[in-house]
């Protein structure tokens, strides 16, 4: 079959690419490539698929199901491989080629993974439901990296993200204070960081997906290593269209920070703190890509916190 990349992936990556990328037109080759060299048969395409790569739900020659996953330099697969591998199945998805060496796979950024419910995520379970399944997934990758580690830090990849944020603020004046406060937060919370390790990166509800091994399981991390707060500040602004909607958003939200803190043992205002610094980034860097609904969204929801 013609493998073609989704328009969801497709618009995505057309956001965010360098000049001169030719990743997504190279793309359909690379995955009938790494198809043909596993002897794989493709069932079809994961629509609408993730924004940072290519899903193919495959067969493998034995006749076993399996997830072929493509993904671009700027994505990180490599690290993505490294944390699943660290991780061997325990609350993430398992990878199935964690000694690969193809040199192809790795130029290509190919991973070969457990097949999950792809459809089925704790997203679709009731609101105070799908929080405590997705709080006690994100528990279990919280370990300590391993020795001699590449991954990113915390520190790292929020600095390079308060220098586009500085960037933003300037040509959009209206967002200044709340770039202010946001990086304000980050300098603090970076002074004395309460604990040290691999994180998922980029976790919410639609990361969790149902399997048979266990019942949910993590998916598509861009790992990094810190403090837990910064991990779980994601999840705290989860269904935000639903939050902006509500009259009782702020209390909610409030609630929410305070019921996962909780649970997981983090500071609730250290998770306060990450939660405007990740939400104030996400949402100037929505503006800054011509999705201004979504950032102001974004922004209206960092201005409770």
């Amino acid at each position: 079959m013609a493998i073609e990349a989704p328009r969801r992936l497709v618009r995505a990556l057309g956001e965010s690419a360098p000049a001169g990328d030719d990743w997504l037109a190279r793309l359909p080759g690379a995955a009938e490539r790494a198809v043909a060299r596993r002897g794989s048969t493709v069932e079809r395409v994961q629509v609408p698929g993730g924004r940072s790569s290519l899903v193919l739900l495959v067969r493998r020659a034995d006749g076993t199901p399996a997830v072929l996953k493509l993904a671009p330099p700027r994505a990180r697969p490599g690290s993505e491989r490294a944390a699943l591998a660290h991780w061997g199945g325990l609350g993430a998805v398992q990878l199935l080629e964690p000694d690969a060496a193809d040199p192809a796979d790795t130029e290509e950024g190919v991973l070969l993974l457990e097949r999950l419910h792809p459809d089925v995520s704790v997203r679709s379970l009731p609101e105070a439901k799908a929080l405590l399944e997705a709080a006690g997934t994100l528990r279990r990758l919280w370990v300590e990296p391993p020795s001699g580690h590449a991954f990113e830090t915390v520190a790292e990849r929020t600095g390079r993200q308060a220098t586009a944020m500085r960037a933003g603020a300037d040509s959009a004046p209206d967002t200044a204070p709340l770039v202010d406060a946001a990086l304000a937060a980050r300098e603090e919370l970076l002074s004395a960081p309460p604990d040290h390790r691999l994180l998922h990166g980029t976790f919410r509800q639609s990361k969790v997906l149902a399997g048979e091994r266990m019942p949910w399981l993590a998916v598509g991390p861009d790992p990094v290593v810190g403090e837990s707060a910064f991990d779980l500040a994601r999840l705290v602004r989860d269904r935000v269209e639903d939050l902006i909607a509500a009259p009782s958003g702020p209390a909610i939200t409030r609630r929410r920070i305070k019921r996962l803190a909780e649970s997981l043992e983090v500071d609730q205002d250290r998770l306060r703190g990450w939660t405007l610094f990740r939400a104030v980034e996400s949402g100037v860097r929505a503006l800054r890509v011509g999705r201004p609904k979504d950032g102001e969204l974004l922004l209206e929801f960092a201005g409770w916190l």
